[in-house]
């Protein structure tokens, strides 16, 4: 028996195993067998043995016994032996192992071999799992077979040469100059190597992309030759001429074009021929087609070439594969904002595709379909988009809500029509995003309980806006008379109701709360509804309404102030993002900080409780204390009050009122009145580390009110870089003296501090505050 033979009977019987305990058992058998025959001295069955072992090692079994025997094989001088140990090397050896050191030499001795076969092996070698340290030994002699006249080895040599570029950028400079010679040959697998190898130059090293923008015209004729060439059998794929090699050429034409008219001008003619004489019916043609696409969307073409390019994409839509539909629509969505109207054209065509049966599909149509929509089209464009939402996969319904808010809020013709396609969406789909719910402003929701996000955005209108609903005014159809009573009695019921999740219920009675400052004849039954949930199982219920007893009792001077309506949302806020120009999906950036809403920091009820014990609970006027020296600090330069005409503006001034372990607090009194003090609380860092978890608490006498605005952040970086900013509004309609504790609490170099600070006073009509020893 032969040992060919004895190899595939091996692969015969591993096959025939029924069961993988009986494939292990053959696997060890034959392994036992492979390590005998390595270890003795010479025989002709080594070579046959590592092939074995190479199965073997395909199947996912060890054969790492095996690394030494590449070595050696690859040293011997007979061919089949060399060709077997080069091969294992490439499956067995890697970079990180130091056998892989050991056969640099042999590599070296190959690369200079009188056969073309053992230089060819030698090459694939190292361009396979050369390292950092054989590609700086080898490259000069890669640079050599560059320049040799055999294109069998050449080829091999350009993408070895790239290998090498690849692990040790450093060494590009040393084939630069053989890389440009190259495009002269008529091999294409040469040429082909050479495309790629000046691509991979052009991409570690741009200052190599001026010396190859020389070779535009040479590519362009390479370029012009494989379009109007006549059947090649050697190259033809369908019926484009090596469509690999135009592939590669376009991509580089792509980055030498870039950002260049020169070059740009040489290639726009070529550009616009393959274009036109290429056939997208075959794959191989539609990938031609689609990187010409590419490359016209990326240099500075021009404008009718631009048009062609989405024409050609617009042709990729109506094609069956749905590969070529998916990528066609992601190259749209790339240039829609650049080429606008261009690809307006095919909006029927895109529209046709959220018809697709692939979701991924639908979800690249509904992108594309929602960056077209514009004041023009809005009404039709809103049609397809809402039967499609009537229609579309669950994961894709929180997306297609939010573009349709977007959209409507952006373009809708009239506020009328902006209501009915916000309540047709609530009504159709109940997977709308929070942000979108202070959209909409509804009247009537009783009889679609189902749809929660709807019933808890008609709350949260009711809530705001029930004095207006009261009224019964409407500018464009009869309005529904209702009664304080009908308000009540819808809220209640939607309190009630088993279909009602806990976050509706916390909108109901948020909203009928609410109610309590815009009503006037059914205070006490709200008053009631509110007490009911006081012992509700739902702990964020039952903490709402103790909370709202609360406002009832022991506050009802502050009820109106604290439930009166929510400011109007300023639109051109930084960030408010409805109604974005740019019509794409914008990520956040991590660089910058998010936007914070402004409200009344909320702590723990025993650290509140603490911190108001700091003020002895008095309501005793104090007598105030005179302050230190502040230092002003003016805020506008001496330009900018000439450009006001001698204008006088009074300094803002600061004072520290704390100062340790690097933190600096100020306060910077913004605005005050008889009855009403906003100061600012300004935080730096003179350390030589960030100071992180920074949190500031405040506690004021009864009679006092107090408000802190949301902090700008909690982290003051080192030295001076940045501040942290907080403002507070006091509340004094009683005009007592008025007196403030503040608590700091900061993190640095993984410490936990904790301070208190008393300011005494706030004296008119300079913010001058007295800070007493604690």
């Amino acid at each position: 028996m032969t040992p060919s033979v004895r190899l595939q009977e091996m692969i015969r019987v591993i096959r025939s195993a029924r069961t993988q305990g009986e494939e292990r058992g053959i696997i060890q058998k034959e392994c036992a067998d492979i390590r005998a025959q390595f270890r003795q001295s010479d025989n002709g069955e080594r070579s046959h043995s590592l092939a074995k072992l190479l199965y073997v090692h395909m199947l996912g079994y060890p054969a790492h016994f095996g690394q030494m025997e590449c070595v050696r094989l690859i040293a011997s001088p007979r061919y089949s032996e060399k060709r077997i140990g080069y091969l294992g090397a490439m499956m067995l050896l890697d970079e990180k192992q130091d056998a892989s050191l050991l056969i640099t030499n042999s590599i070296k001795n190959d690369l200079s071999h009188s056969s073309q076969y053992v230089q060819s092996l030698a090459l694939c070698t190292l361009a396979c799992m050369g390292s950092a340290e054989m590609c700086r030994d080898l490259a000069p002699e890669i640079e050599r077979l560059l320049r040799a006249s055999n294109s069998y080895i050449k080829k091999k040599a350009t993408l070895c040469a790239v290998h090498i570029i690849r692990k040790v950028p450093e060494l590009a400079e040393l084939f630069t100059p053989s890389a440009r010679s190259l495009l002269s040959e008529k091999n294409h697998g040469v040429l082909h190597g050479a495309v790629v190898l000046i691509t991979e130059l052009c991409e570690h090293n741009p200052d190599t992309l001026d010396q190859f923008r020389k070779a535009v015209p040479e590519l362009v004729q390479i370029m012009k030759g494989l379009v109007t060439s006549s059947y090649s059998p050697e190259h033809n794929v369908a019926g484009i001429s090596d469509p690999f090699l135009q592939v590669r050429i376009l991509r580089l034409l792509r980055i030498l074009g870039h950002n260049n008219d020169t070059a740009s001008d040489a290639m726009n003619d070529l550009l616009a021929q393959v274009a036109t004489n290429t056939d997208s019916s075959k794959t191989a043609g539609s990938a031609v087609l689609y990187e010409t696409v590419l490359t016209i969307m990326d240099i500075n073409s021009e404008s009718g070439l631009r048009v062609l390019a989405v024409n050609i994409l617009g042709r990729f839509l109506l094609n069956n594969d749905r590969n070529i539909r998916y990528i066609s629509m992601t190259s749209l969505q790339k240039i829609v904002q650049s080429d606008h109207n261009a690809v307006q054209r095919h909006r029927g065509t895109i529209v046709d595709c959220l018809k697709d049966q692939d979701t991924s599909v639908k979800r690249r149509a509904l992108e594309l379909s929602l960056a077209l929509v514009s004041a023009v089209n809005i009404r039709s464009m809103m049609k397809e988009l809402l039967i499609f939402l009537s229609t579309c996969p669950p994961e894709l319904r929180s997306q297609t809500t939010s573009g349709i808010f977007n959209a409507a809020e952006r373009y809708s013709p009239s506020k009328r029509w902006h209501i009915d396609t916000i309540l047709h969406v609530l009504t159709t789909c109940s997977f709308t995003r929070d942000a979108f719910w202070n959209l909409v402003m509804l009247s009537h929701f009783f009889n679609l309980s189902s749809q929660q996000p709807l019933v808890q955005v008609a709350c949260w209108c009711i809530g705001e806006y029930g004095d207006l609903l009261l009224k019964g005014e409407c500018e464009e159809i009869e309005p529904v008379q209702v009664t304080e009573d009908d308000v009540l009695d819808a809220l209640e019921t939607v309190l009630q109701s088993h279909m009602s999740s806990p976050a509706t219920r916390g909108f109901a009675l948020t909203a009928t709360m609410k109610l309590s400052t815009r009503i006037t004849d059914n205070v006490d039954r709200i008053r009631s509804i509110v007490s009911i949930y006081g012992s509700c199982i739902d702990l964020e219920l039952q903490q709402r309404a103790v909370e709202y007893n609360a406002l009832f009792k022991k506050y009802d001077h502050m009820r109106a102030a604290v439930l009166e309506r929510m400011p109007v949302m300023d639109k051109n806020s930084p960030g408010h993002t409805n109604g974005d120009t740019s019509g794409e999906n914008k990520e956040p950036d991590p660089s910058k900080p998010k936007p914070v809403e402004a409200g009344l920091l909320s702590e723990p009820a025993s650290q509140v409780c603490d911190l108001l014990d700091l003020l002895g609970g008095t309501d005793t006027p104090l007598q105030p204390n005179p302050g230190p020296n502040s230092t002003p600090t003016t805020t506008s330069s001496a330009d900018l009050l000439d450009l006001l005409g001698g204008l006088e503006l009074t300094p803002v001034l600061t004072e520290t009122i704390y100062e340790k372990n690097g933190l600096r607090l100020k306060i910077q009194c913004d605005k005050q009145t008889e009855t009403e003090v906003m100061v600012t609380l300004i935080g730096s860092n003179s350390a030589q580390n960030d100071i992180t978890n920074f949190n500031l608490q405040a506690a004021v006498p009864k009679s006092v009110q107090l408000q802190m605005k949301a902090p700008s952040g909690n982290v003051i970086p080192a030295h001076g870089l940045g501040q942290v900013t907080q403002t507070v509004v006091l509340n004094n309609p009683n005009k007592v003296s008025l007196k403030i504790r503040i608590r700091v609490s900061y993190s640095n170099q993984g410490a936990m501090h904790q301070d208190t600070v008393q300011i005494d006073s706030f004296p008119s009509p300079a913010c001058q505050p007295s800070i007493s020893p604690l």
